[in-house]
């Protein structure tokens, strides 16, 4: 009989005194005492820090800086029936994996992770920085079959759900930029991709990538992204628990999608934006194909669009586009 690695997992988080008995572990799965070890060796060899004393056992000194599927599972508090995830060590998109395994008929909801990505991407077709540097790139997969007017402030709701829980995680003050940027005093740490197929009148496949710059250090970004860009980790000063983090960002994920399906989320969606908003009162661009128009954010509307006033007074709404803040007066 083998160790099951998440109930070894769980011994070495919940173990009051921080030691775990190996003896103990042996005589409860009827395996030796080097099989024992064995299974120890295996979670060092995942990144784990272990320490081990003869008469004690063995204790978790700092769990893995990389992804560790067993963990997250573990640490998952919230799980729809029927939900899966997928870590790869690297791909092309996790966006574009969690579509080829919708067409290939993949039960949903489903996750993809992945250490790295070599073709990631953002909005408007940009390339997303993913070189395997301790940072979050994850697809959630869905069918919704709702109709399509519906999800209009999906990626808003969704976003404003990610500010929340990494504000909860790190005790940092992030904002969101409209639609989908996770940003601390103007420098990106995170945003959020969303993707429908459409039949007829409903949305039949959806999926939404997150990214979120963890525990990346400084000297690892590219030129053009060093003052643009920041990680988690240099907010807090110290590497963060990345699978922790990461159970904690799926959790939060899956419950807002819930309430937004199941149209539970219009009073909690005013209370996010006022908290996270980072445009209302500035004076933005916003660039809406190639069309410029410049005003002054008064906030968004229920259906998520973005709300400027112009320099002739009138509100305009805007359901698609890219904002840049202006750093003087646009109107």
């Amino acid at each position: 009989m083998s160790i099951p690695e998440h109930a070894l997992l769980r011994a070495l988080l919940t173990q009051d005194a921080g030691w775990v008995s190996g003896e103990t572990l042996a005589e409860k799965f009827g395996v030796s005492r080097v099989a024992v070890w064995q299974h120890f060796e295996k979670l060092r060899q995942a990144g784990y820090t272990l320490e081990s004393q003869r008469s004690k056992g063995y204790r978790l000194v700092a769990p893995p800086n990389d992804v560790h599927a067993p963990l997250i599972d573990l640490l998952l508090k919230v799980r729809p029936r029927n939900f899966t995830f997928t870590v790869l060590n690297e791909v092309d998109s996790t966006n574009s994996e969690a579509v080829r395994e919708l067409a290939a008929d993949r039960a949903t909801p489903f996750a993809i992770i992945a250490r790295s990505q070599t073709k990631g991407r953002g909005r408007f077709g940009r390339a997303w920085h993913s070189e395997a540097n301790g940072n979050l790139y994850i697809t959630f997969a869905f069918r919704p079959r709702l109709e399509p007017a519906r999800m209009t402030p999906f990626t808003l709701w969704m976003g404003l759900n990610l500010c929340e829980v990494i504000a909860n995680f790190t005790q940092l003050s992030p904002g969101l930029k409209w639609p989908n940027d996770l940003l601390f005093n103007g420098r990106k740490a995170g945003g959020i991709l969303t993707e429908a197929r459409i039949d007829a009148d409903q949305i039949r496949d959806l999926v939404f990538g997150v990214g979120v710059n963890v525990n990346s250090p400084a000297k690892n970004w590219p030129s053009d992204l060093g003052k643009s860009a920041v990680s988690l980790t240099e907010l807090t000063g110290a590497p963060l628990d990345f699978n922790r983090l990461t159970a904690a960002i799926i959790g939060r994920m899956l419950l807002a999608y819930e309430k937004f399906t199941g149209g539970d989320y219009h009073d909690s969606f005013a209370d996010l934006w006022h908290r996270y908003d980072v445009l209302r009162g500035k004076n933005v661009t916003v660039l809406e194909g190639k069309t410029r128009h410049t005003g002054l954010v008064t906030g968004v509307d229920d259906e998520g669009a973005l709300l400027m006033r112009d320099a002739r007074g009138r509100t305009q709404r805007f359901r698609a586009g890219e904002v840049t803040i202006e750093k003087s007066p646009a109107i």
